[in-house]
């Protein structure tokens, strides 16, 4: 059974549930729940497992879809389904604006300030007569479409259930979409998904609005269930149920959403039940249960259950992505700036940490179709001059031109549309996508489609070619065979093949390479450098870090020496080999 079908085959076999003979009508109502729950589980997942952020919030995202629609129907008449999208609407409004403050904190602030977010909502509904205060809005009316009720519980629950299966495909398209990619390239590493032009703060606000905008419909769905609806199914207590679920069934899986919300809200129903029996008082002693399997979970399947459930079923299956052989590669249109004659000017270039100069006073520049060595020994300052080129650090002084424009300043996502694109020297790489899709998000700033297109699948024309380009260029670099291979089972110095890979694909100006020769074998550093000067012969310049000097003797036109963050000397590589000042640099001043 492919990917694709198992989920079909699960909702299928859900949607039977009410038609068994048997099944008591609670367990369609208990159903109703699961599903509404794994909605919000689901945005979750894209928030949390996808762009690692963790929020406590999302009960009140719930209460804003529950709100919205109670307040509408029974105040001012609107039928149910009217109020859907004013609910989305509402949410994603409020969603974008909790985000645009939220999303700025770093570390434990940012699921503090979610929890703040939280508490604020539960109050605030609470207090004001316009929400009812805690007495909450009571009759709601059932959702009503044409004519066709689903006040009846078989009915809504269907209606929940055709609501997650499309969520589930929504979401599944959006993540293997160019945006997705954005977004999973979060936990890859920031500063890598900005050297490919990715803006991550936007990624982070897509997909905390994402999951907002699923928590409201979940909400919206629950205030038509329920018929009434108070502050207290959208307290802290909630927002900690839902993250529990996504964690324990696998917070980084679609599937872990539904498995997850499946088990806490009918394991959460029966506990309450049997506990105070065997206890003997009534109390919410589920709740401590929970926390002690939590704990269990975290300490002994930290990935969550899913992971496990899916290794019984076989093998990894690989994401479908649209076909490549038909495909034309996408690519850069440049042609006015490949015309110059020099890609890259530093002048006096600069940087200080406190009374530290990593970088003092270098200048150099690099020709069109020029490879250029910068060289030196460890400290001397060649990944910091790296960094401050691409924008990843700014510089204290000096001046860096690109393509003939003053870059001083700019962002990484903003240099790499001038065709800057760089490998790093400890690899940043997206360990939990494949190979080729690693490689694809070099082409980002080559694509156009967003969320929207993504998520209704139509950019398949322009991921044909982006993946195209993607193996073309692993096919460059020799792991053809390893696209569909998960990136953090590669060797070290196979991931540093795709790095390269990933540069090539945004069909660069300028190359920068940081010790791209690192753990590769003799023969495989033979054809980086066939690859490399074949790449100088297309006009492309590259700029290099290295420690193989044989390596880099045999392939640089030209050879920056670096020492102590100063430079040392310039010339071409026979000239360096001969220069004492190199000699005694690498050597000491005995030899």
């Amino acid at each position: 059974m492919t990917a694709r079908l198992a989920p079909l085959a699960l909702a299928a076999l859900a949607a039977a549930l009410p038609l068994l003979p048997g099944v008591p009508a609670f367990w369609v109502t208990l159903g109703s729940y699961v599903g509404i729950a794994a909605i919000v589980a689901l945005g979750i997942v894209v928030l949390t497992g996808v762009a690692a952020v963790v929020s406590f919030g999302q009960a009140m995202f719930v209460g804003f879809g529950a709100y919205t629609t109670a307040i509408l129907t029974t105040r001012y008449g609107w039928p149910a389904f009217a109020t859907l999208p004013v609910a989305i609407a509402i949410t994603g409004l409020l969603a974008w604006g909790i985000g645009a403050i939220t999303l700025r904190l770093k570390g434990h602030y940012l699921p503090v300030a979610t929890i703040a977010w939280n508490i604020s909502f539960f109050y605030l509904t609470g207090s004001l007569d316009f929400f009812r205060r805690f007495d909450g809005i009571s009759g709601i009316p059932p959702i009503d479409l044409l004519g066709f009720s689903f006040s009846d519980p078989v009915r809504f629950y269907l209606l929940t259930l055709a609501a997650l299966v499309i969520f589930v495909a929504i979401t599944r398209n959006l993540l293997d979409s160019r945006v997705g990619r954005s977004v999973r390239a979060l936990k890859g590493g920031v500063i890598a998904a900005e050297s490919f032009g990715v803006d991550t703060g936007r990624a982070r606000i897509l997909a905390f609005v994402y999951a907002a905008i699923l928590a409201g419909v979940a909400g919206w769905l629950y205030a038509h269930f329920q018929r009434a609806i108070n502050p207290s199914p959208f307290n802290i207590t909630a927002s900690i149920d839902y993250l529990l679920m996504a964690v324990a069934g696998g917070v980084g899986q679609i599937g872990g959403a539904l498995l997850g919300a499946a088990l806490v809200t009918i394991v959460r129903d029966k506990l309450q039940d049997v506990l105070p029996l065997l206890v003997g008082t009534q109390g919410n002693y589920e709740s401590i249960v929970f926390g002690f399997v939590l704990i269990l979970i975290l300490q002994f399947a930290p990935e969550g259950l899913w992971p496990h459930l899916r290794a019984l079923t076989g093998r990894r299956v690989a994401r479908a992505h649209p076909a490549q052989s038909a495909a034309e590669p996408i690519r850069a249109e440049r042609t006015d700036l490949a015309a110059r004659r020099e890609v890259l000017r530093v002048e006096a270039l600069r940087k200080t940490f406190g009374g530290l100069v990593a970088v003092n006073d270098l200048g150099f520049s690099v020709a069109q179709g020029e490879i250029v060595g910068l060289i030196g020994p460890n400290g001397a300052g060649k990944s910091t001059s790296f960094n401050l080129i691409t924008g990843v650090l700014p510089a204290s002084g000096g001046r860096i031109t690109v393509m003939g424009q003053e870059v001083g300043g700019w962002p990484a996502r903003r240099i790499a549309t001038l065709g800057v694109a760089r490998t790093f020297q400890h690899v940043k790489l997206v360990h939990g996508m494949s190979v080729i899709e690693n490689v694809a998000l070099g082409s980002h700033l080559l694509g156009r489609a967003g969320a929207i297109a993504g998520s209704l699948r139509l950019d398949r024309a322009e991921e044909a070619g982006i993946f195209a380009k993607a193996r073309r260029q692993l096919e460059r670099v020799g792991l053809a065979e390893q696209a569909e291979t998960v990136a953090s089972e590669l060797a070290l110095g196979q991931q540093r093949l795709v790095e390269i890979a990933r540069a090539l694909c945004l069909d660069p100006l300028l190359l920068l390479l940081d010790e791209p020769a690192a753990g590769l074998r003799h023969a495989e550093k033979e054809a980086l450098a066939d690859l490399l000067r074949r790449v100088r012969a297309d006009g492309v310049s590259v700029l290099l870090v290295e420690h193989d000097m044989d390596f880099v003797m045999g392939l640089t036109d030209r050879l920056v020496v670096m020492n102590f963050g100063a430079e040392l000397a310039q010339g071409r590589p026979a000239e360096i080999q001969a220069n004492p000042l190199v000699v005694e640099a690498y050597l000491g001043s005995a030899a």
